[in-house]
């Protein structure tokens, strides 16, 4: 039986998937992308008996990161988002919720890099920078379980908006074309909305595959 348990919420305006990611053996377990409604997300937590160790954010809009300030002070973890995202997280105009909601940041406590190894929850955590959505785009992939959380890079058969601030079009095409080569066809893709996919299912489909 694998270490890695995963379950997902639906929150938020916009129907984001919130990831929980617990270490059967440790306890410990991971938070990706809270995007609203924090007493929802500790409820789930604790049927789970989960104990959070980190926070990881996969970009800075205000659909991922609603609860993000509310779970880190409640439980007092860090939070990690790629180096370049830190405007997106600190300006409410370009995380969009000056004109969605009202306004919200978030700050991380670490920030990290493409090529960076995280060890988190007694999991190894590869760090993709996937530019395109925004500027600060991450995946986090765990080799060993053979799972992917693109946030809002790639879903099934398609991809993340390139219109929104710091977005790129190019940008996008290069971060999907490198997932899809460089991650094993056999991985799971906990995608930022809608349904789940694989690797190998994008490697077919996928409208920048071709």
């Amino acid at each position: 039986m694998s270490e890695m348990e995963v379950q997902s919420m639906v929150l938020g305006m916009v129907r984001t998937n919130v990831y929980l990611i617990k270490n059967r053996e440790t306890g410990e377990l991971l938070i990706v992308d809270p995007a609203d409604s924090p007493d929802r997300i500790s409820r789930k937590i604790g049927e789970m008996a989960g104990r959070p160790a980190a926070i990881l954010l996969t970009h800075g809009h205000f659909d991922h990161i609603g609860a993000c300030e509310a779970l880190r002070t409640k439980y007092g973890i860090g939070v990690y988002a790629e180096e370049h995202e830190r405007e997106v997280l600190e300006n409410s105009s370009e995380n969009l919720s000056a004109s969605w909601d009202a306004p919200v940041t978030a700050e991380a406590d670490h920030y990290v890099k493409d090529g960076d190894v995280l060890t988190l929850a007694g999991f190894e955590i590869h760090v993709y920078h996937t530019p395109g959505h925004t500027v600060g785009s991450c995946c986090y992939y765990f080799p060993k379980e053979k799972a992917l959380f693109s946030g809002d890079t790639l879903f099934c058969e398609s991809y993340g908006r390139t219109d929104l601030p710091t977005g790129s079009g190019r940008d996008m095409e290069e971060s999907v074309r490198r997932l899809l080569r460089e991650i094993p066809p056999e991985t799971a893709v906990y995608t930022g909305h809608e349904m789940f996919t694989t690797i190998a299912r994008e490697r077919k489909y996928n409208p920048l595959a071709r």
